[in-house]
């Protein structure tokens, strides 16, 4: 498999779900602007967002994906498939419970979650009416992941990386056709992500039974309790739970804390959030999403060399693409916040509010990428120790980060521990698989970083000089004309960057890799 190859596909449905995913959050700021019910519905939907990552696509992806790989390579199909019927059941009725009790607590939870919001009590009953609709979200994306995790390590990599396009459509159908005949129009944000959920599942279903690992659901919730390999599965997912959350954990807090921040806030984070998740999704992402299944074939196989040279390839696309997309994203963040967002109720005081929190995100943008780069070397060795020991010291370090920037730089600073939290948790994973010799970089890293400045320097040079020419605000009445400027600006910047990096001798083939 051509892993350069693979990674572009990947990457290539990545962004048609980001694609959707700016139109539609674009298309949210144009009709709730940021204010009272547009942070309720972000704190709704952040409650059961954060349990699907804590319980699904998170701890039990990085759980089960090695041990899945593990019965595929030595044990056949047969098993695997009984194996995966075993953890569907588990986890489908698992998360089925928590659903139910997320219904029935959910007024606790948003009281919990942003306290702020008590202040509307009407904005406060709208989030309990939206949460409450929407933790049945978390059973769907339950099996999306268990599918997906089944998916990847048959390296059928494109239906799982297509699948969010789909809420992403529901969410826009619902914005464009059935808020303005609601009473209430932010509920029907709430109805999309119930349906997105439903789709996502769907998709899943054929691609499950072509390759014959449609999991089979018992209706005894204690039946897969008895296999062994899903106590295996269940005991990983432990301490993978805290493990791979801690950014999410945080940024839980971080909504209770910009709940108590001036009017908006939650939405400004949100918004900011969204702006940087595109690179993460796109790289880090998708080379997690394949990294995860080849490293885990390697220290199946014992072939500590191709784990390492997997690694150092990975970390060498990282730098590569993070970096130029951690400066762009901080000189052009008025440029994309206001092209993407500024329209009908956004207004331009949530213009600047989203932008401050997006130059703090990309100050620690490559972190973010790079832990899940790093992350998965741990856990293809069903290693979840470390990455939990480091994970607690990072969400510890993020909070003091928060008392330390917060009374000074407000929301930004909230975007900042956490971003700085990501490079502090990259830079112990990374001494951590040095330090056990499980990766050895390969020779020519001290010239690839130079390199890799000079054509930052310049393109950062060409991004600055090209947003000053325009007044991003006043185009407001021309959003195509201010669009295509900002495409044309872009494009030009990528452009620049790789133009120099040719000059200094870079090439595609460099970065070509198989894996088995």
């Amino acid at each position: 498999m051509n892993l350069l190859k693979t990674l572009a596909a990947i990457s290539s449905m990545t962004m048609l779900s980001r694609v959707t995913g700016l139109l539609r959050e674009s298309l949210f700021a144009r009709a709730f602007g940021a204010g009272a019910y547009t942070d309720a519905f972000i704190v709704a939907f952040r409650i059961p967002n954060l349990l699907r990552r804590l319980f699904a696509e998170g701890a039990f992806s990085q759980a089960f994906v090695p041990i899945l790989a593990e019965y595929k390579n030595q044990h056949g199909q047969e098993a695997s498939k009984e194996l995966a019927d075993h953890v569907a059941t588990t986890l489908v009725w698992a998360t089925v419970l928590v659903s139910a009790l997320g219904i029935v607590g959910a007024p606790l939870f948003v009281y919990v979650i942003a306290t702020g919001l008590r202040a509307t009590p009407e904005a406060f009953d709208a989030s309990v009416w939206m949460t409450r609709l929407m933790f049945p979200y978390i059973a769907f994306m339950s099996f999306v992941a268990l599918a997906g995790g089944i998916l990847n390590t048959w390296r059928q990599f494109k239906i799982p990386a297509f699948t969010p396009v789909l809420l992403n459509l529901s969410f826009i159908a619902a914005s464009l056709f059935l808020a303005p005949r609601l009473a209430q129009p932010i509920y029907a944000m709430a109805i999309a992500v119930f349906v997105g959920g439903l789709l996502q599942v769907g998709i899943q279903i054929p691609a499950l039974i072509k390759i014959g690992m449609l999991p089979r659901l018992r209706l005894n919730p204690a039946a897969g309790l008895r296999d062994p390999g899903v106590l295996r599965v269940l005991r990983k997912m432990g301490p993978a739970v805290f493990a791979v959350s801690a950014a999410q954990i945080s940024l839980m807090i971080n909504t209770s804390i910009a709940s108590r921040l001036a009017e908006g806030s939650i939405s400004w984070l949100s918004y900011a959030d969204r702006l940087m998740e595109f690179p993460t999704a796109m790289l880090g992402v998708a080379l997690g999403t394949i990294l995860l299944p080849s490293l885990a074939k390697a220290n199946s196989d014992a072939d500590h060399a191709e784990y390492s040279a997997l690694l150092d390839w990975g970390l060498r696309l990282t730098f590569l693409l993070a970096l130029p997309a951690a400066v762009g994203m901080a000189i052009l963040a008025e440029p994309l916040i206001t092209a993407l967002f500024h329209y009908g109720k956004f207004t331009d005081a949530a213009a600047a509010g989203s932008a401050r929190p997006l130059i703090a995100y990309s100050a620690g943008l490559i972190g973010i990428i790079l832990v899940k780069t790093l992350a998965p070397a741990f856990y293809a060795k069903q290693d979840i120790r470390t990455p939990v020991r480091i994970a607690i010291g990072v969400l510890i370090a993020t909070q003091i980060m928060n008392l330390l920037f917060v009374p000074y730089i407000q929301v930004a600073g909230l975007a900042l521990s956490i971003g700085l939290g990501a490079c502090i948790n990259a830079a112990f994973l990374y001494m951590g698989l040095r330090k056990r010799g499980v990766y050895q970089p390969l020779p020519g890293w001290g010239a690839f970083y130079l390199k890799l400045l000079v054509a930052v320097a310049v393109m950062g040079a060409a991004a600055w000089f090209g947003a000053q020419q325009f007044d991003w605000l006043g185009m407001r009445a021309h959003p195509w004309l201010r669009v295509g400027l900002l495409l044309g600006l872009i494009g030009a910047c990528v452009v620049v960057y790789f133009s120099v990096l040719m000059a200094l001798g870079f090439r595609p083939r460099d970065f070509k890799r198989r894996a088995n």
